[in-house]
């Protein structure tokens, strides 16, 4: 491999500006075809961006030559399938988060991929967007000591999308996305800590439908622990007073600690230590998947690695199930 040809299977809004124009940025790096189940906007995709083919078939992105790797940016419920199929046809996949509606999925993912010898990739960019990598880096250099805990909050007011009850978002419909917005927007924050801290060896929660706005659950707690010894609690409301919206990771170490948002990623990265207060800006990419899609390429093509493969991809989502049991 050369040059990485990529097909998009799913060409919706996460691939207009956040990963779409990453693949065809990236060094290495081409979008040659684009797939949507709606032939239309496949179409438009196609002309806007400057793709050479588009089809409302995924079978014909999985099976054209020219294809090489294939992006999966579908809802949930179908990256298996697809996954398992793009396997099949010998291609490399990279396949939107979370991973899949289920641990056991996942690993279905990973088989697949493994005996067909191709590898998985997980879009879990924030492994390299720079605020994340500069906490990895402080962390490494010991700059708050051995860490001893985390504390996770995530507490959002309901979205005005979820009052009308005909016309649910998929990201709070279970047999779609698995969950509701926790399996969406926490798979981000327990990836991230998979990244930081290592794996999360145990993990328990509970969960509750306090407003009653939809099916899925609205809060979840828990704790759990990871395999250096760490120990950690999360919060995730998506039902609180608009005023009490909170973002954040806070990793307490014996020398001290730093705080991060997960999502609002104009916030600084803040590091208290020794009574001083240090915090420190960081400018987002156009395309915040590039970075990601950069280190996915040069896998590919036998110069570097990819921080998110399909194994931390399946631990974010074992983490979630153990938390929502």
């Amino acid at each position: 491999m050369d040059v990485v040809r990529w097909g998009i299977i799913g060409c919706g809004d996460v691939t207009e500006v956040k990963s779409g124009p990453g693949l065809q940025k990236a060094q290495g790096s081409s979008l040659v075809a684009v797939m949507r189940r709606n032939g239309e906007k496949a179409k438009d995709y196609a002309a806007r961006h400057g793709v050479a083919k588009w089809s409302d078939d995924a079978d014909a992105i999985i099976h054209d030559p020219e294809v090489n790797a294939v992006y999966i940016a579908t809802l949930p419920n179908t990256h298996a399938e697809y996954t398992k199929r793009v396997a099949a046809a010998g291609k490399p996949v990279y396949v939107e988060k979370p991973m899949a509606r289920t641990y056991a999925e996942c690993s279905e993912m990973l088989d697949a991929c493994n005996q067909a010898g191709v590898p998985l990739f997980v879009a879990y960019y924030r492994r390299r967007l720079p605020q994340f990598v500069y906490v990895k880096e402080l962390l490494d250099a010991g700059a708050i000591g051995a860490v001893r805990a985390v504390t996770v909050n995530l507490l959002q007011a309901a979205k005005p999308v979820v009052y009308d009850a005909q016309n649910l978002p998929w990201r709070i419909t279970p047999e779609l996305s698995g969950g509701g917005f926790f399996f969406d927007l926490a798979s981000h924050e327990l990836d991230i800590l998979d990244y930081l801290l290592g794996p999360i060896t145990e993990a328990e929660g509970m969960t509750g439908n306090q407003a009653g706005l939809y099916a899925a659950e609205d809060i979840v707690t828990g704790t759990f622990r990871f395999a250096s010894g760490v120990q950690g609690t999360g919060v995730w409301s998506f039902t609180v007073d608009a005023h009490e919206q909170r973002d954040q990771i806070e990793l307490i170490g014996d020398k001290g600690r730093i705080q991060f948002a997960c999502f609002d990623l104009d916030r600084p990265v803040v590091v208290v230590r020794q009574g001083q207060t240090e915090e420190k800006q960081f400018t987002m990419p156009a395309h915040v998947q590039q970075p990601l899609i950069q280190t996915v390429v040069d896998q590919l093509l036998g110069r570097g690695q990819c921080p998110s493969t399909g194994e931390s991809g399946a631990r974010a989502s074992w983490v979630m199930e153990q938390l929502t049991r």
